[in-house]
């Protein structure tokens, strides 16, 4: 595939939204690097072990979202009832003796050799996916509740339950998040959403409830970590966090130099990777990293705002609330607004299978970018329905 062709497109949107994610990928090695270099060292006496493997990850993800921006709309309508069917057969594999494991409080990975896979990563991108096809092809029908709960409600609930099974509430957020946001961009009437999210509230509470380890960091929260009890265990990582934040003060101490990394603050590298930043970039990195995400966000809407068809602007916005929400929920557990959830922020956070789906709904956003709706001829649409 000749590079001049990847990269040809007809919309400053495409470059945009292009350069804004390889900006935080490339950020985010260099975070990685430094947030994982102890303990790296520690497991493995090698510095670059976790940079190594997330870098290994970045080169499958990238060329991935590139071959994606290549694709016209009809491939992924063609394919969006096996994505979704073979991410619900992937995540049923984790409770698979043998290929099933345990990392924190879930067990929602397979492990393979030596390498470990989050399946609930690939049903983000399959919803994602087919949601948009499924409510383009009843456009006319979304007045009608029966036609958005038959045909939703079933694919929706199984996939979400499969995932709460595994016990990661905080996937289970993000994948209501991607359900909630294809309907309401698809133009769904608010009041058919109520119910289901009163009853997802009532069910997350009640989930909250049911685990003990869940139940203690949720109470923890709600009294600000404020119990010398909660310290050791369900406040460690929350204060470690605030601390780390704390000493970056204005400035930051430097690239590299974080305290924190040095097995203070668990998942330094992934789910709290926003504290090493703050305590190394100090506030003013905090920020503009805050920043590049509203410029991500802004390139998104603008993205779905060119579209005059109701497919790729469902699956545009659906993407945007699954990355820009992520990436709002895991800075809002940092700070202390959440409990502790255990999602990683996109793009910057370790985590192999997290960032090459990442990487693939920007690709599929791109390919929506790439060439405006006016612009394409009817006649040529099949014609163009594959790489070029």
């Amino acid at each position: 595939m000749a590079v001049r062709r990847i990269f040809a497109a007809e919309t400053p949107e495409y470059f945009v939204l292009l350069g804004t994610t390889l900006f935080l990928v490339i950020f985010g090695l260099v975070m990685v690097l430094s947030s994982s270099s102890v303990e790296s060292f520690s497991n493995t006496d090698d510095f670059f072990a976790r940079f190594a493997r997330q870098a290994l990850f970045a080169s499958i993800g990238v060329p991935i979202m590139l071959m994606l921006a290549r694709l016209q709309p009809s491939f992924y309508r063609r394919w969006a009832w096996a994505a979704v069917i073979a991410g619900v057969v992937l995540q049923l594999l984790v409770f698979v003796p043998g290929l099933g494991t345990e990392q924190g409080y879930n067990n929602n990975w397979i492990r393979i050799g030596g390498l470990t896979f989050q399946p609930s990563e690939f049903v983000k991108l399959a919803l994602v996916i087919w949601l948009a096809v499924v409510l383009s092809r009843k456009k006319d029908l979304l007045h009608d509740w029966k036609h958005v709960a038959l045909p939703i409600g079933p694919v929706a609930l199984v996939s979400i339950g499969l995932v709460m099974l595994g016990k990661d509430l905080g996937t289970v957020m993000i994948l209501v998040g991607i359900v909630f946001g294809a309907l309401f961009f698809a133009g769904v009437k608010l009041r058919f959403m109520i119910i289901p999210a009163v009853v997802f509230g009532l069910f997350a509470v009640l989930m909250v409830k049911a685990n003990d380890s869940r139940s203690g960091r949720f109470e923890a929260w709600l009294n600000g970590c404020s119990n010398p009890a909660d310290y050791e265990l369900n406040c460690w990582q929350t204060i470690h966090g605030w601390w780390a934040l704390a000493g970056g003060g204005l400035f930051g101490r430097g690239l590299g130099n974080s305290t924190a990394k040095w097995s203070w603050l668990p998942a330094a590298d992934n789910d709290f990777i926003f504290a090493v930043i703050g305590e190394e970039l100090g506030l003013v990195g905090a920020i503009l990293l805050l920043l590049v995400f509203v410029g991500l966000a802004i390139c998104f809407v603008r993205v779905m705002r060119m579209q005059t068809e109701m497919f790729p602007r469902v699956a545009v916005g659906a993407a945007m609330v699954w990355i820009i929400g992520q990436a709002l929920v895991n800075i809002a557990v940092v700070l202390g607004v959440l409990p502790v959830l255990g999602v990683p922020l996109p793009f910057v956070s370790s985590g192999g299978s997290a960032l090459v789906t990442n990487l693939a709904a920007v690709g599929v956003a791109l390919s929506f970018a790439r060439v405006r709706p006016s612009r394409v001829e009817p006649g040529l649409v099949d014609a163009r329905d594959s790489l070029q």
